[in-house]
């Protein structure tokens, strides 16, 4: 058993659909008995990450309101599509385009599927379904790190973000959080290992089944270093020993600038609880970040496609460009 079972802590239980699921049927079993978790599973869902602030203490869609918002995205993709185009323009941001359009590519290249989970927000505790607030210490770094980036944005290629210099993938995590494209996530079993490979910068995770110990805290991984078990007919894996320089954060969530510490630990669990449903639920405990745990649900598809090659290489590629045109308007500037 893992050092970190203690981790664990209070864990959410699955939306009632779900576990009603997971008892009405048996879940696949592997040639040695233990549940089967393997396949390519999709974790596209249009479900925001957060509850929206106008969403108030509603945690839960009607099936009207589910099917009205699913209606609603096929709706702006078929007018996203079907308008003419637009030259762009250098700006200050890459990111926002016109009437919500995506301004760094146009919306083909975006991958967000067009399901709801049927609630407000893949957050389910704090009940608010909102990410919690940073610390006063975390708050502080965040603007002490803003201000420094407003000026230095370019030092060196270690002021770049892990997404920037194709380290980490931007939904890949761990955990797992849906974001733009490329969100498929493939599971292999063994007896004593399960490998968790997600599709986005094709990180594979190898995560020991066999009760070893945990490695050296003074070792640090970009992914962090994981243990797993099984608690019944789910898969549980803690994670820590993250690296202090990853600062993972699920983009487009959070506040700018916020990124997790070195001490944090991370619990996920899998639970297949259909043929063609895997429930992934993970808790982030980072006391040093936010001021308490939180934790987020999502049922990932069974995906018959195969993974496709996830090749990062514009940070690469344009790092030179990036780091010289800081320097060339270090001079400029000295000139005036």
């Amino acid at each position: 058993m893992s050092q970190r079972h203690g981790f664990a802590g209070a864990l959410m239980v699955a939306v009632g659909l779900l576990a009603g699921l997971a008892s009405a049927q048996e879940s696949p079993r592997t040639s040695w008995g233990a549940p089967d978790l393997q396949g390519i599973w999709d974790f596209r869902t249009i479900t925001p990450l957060q509850r929206p602030a106008a969403a108030g203490d509603q945690a839960v869609l009607t099936e009207e309101e589910a099917a009205a918002v699913e209606q609603a995205t096929i709706q702006r993709n078929i007018e996203l599509a079907g308008r003419e185009a637009r030259r762009t323009e250098t700006t200050r941001s890459v990111d926002v385009g016109e009437d919500g359009a995506p301004g760094f590519y146009n919306n083909f290249w975006l991958d967000s599927g067009t399901r709801s989970t049927g609630r407000t927000s893949l957050i389910s505790d704090p009940p608010n379904g909102r990410i919690p607030p940073l610390t006063p210490a975390a708050a502080a770094e965040v603007e002490a790190r803003r201000a420094y980036l407003a000026t230095n944005p370019a030092d060196s290629y270690t002021e770049r973000n892990t997404s920037d210099r194709c380290l980490v993938g931007f939904n890949a995590g761990p955990p797992i959080t849906p974001l733009g494209y490329n969100q498929n996530m493939q599971l292999f079993q063994t007896e004593q290992h399960v490998v968790l490979l997600t599709e986005m910068v094709h990180t594979a995770r190898v995560v020991p089944l066999d009760g070893r110990g945990v490695i050296d805290s003074d070792i640090r991984l970009w992914v962090g270093d994981s243990r797993g078990y099984w608690e019944g007919e789910t898969l549980v894996v803690e994670t820590a020993n993250f690296r202090d320089d990853r600062k993972w954060v699920p983009l487009g969530s959070a506040p700018p600038g916020t990124g997790s510490s070195g001490n944090m630990t991370l619990v996920e669990r899998f639970t297949r609880v259909d043929q063609e449903t895997l429930l992934y639920e993970f808790t982030v405990t980072d006391p040093e970040v936010w001021v308490t745990p939180w934790s987020a649900q999502l049922p990932m598809k069974q995906n018959d496609l195969t993974l496709f090659e996830y090749a990062c290489h514009e940070g690469n590629y344009s790092m030179d460009g990036i780091l010289g045109g800081a320097r060339a308007d270090e001079r400029a500037a000295g000139e005036r």
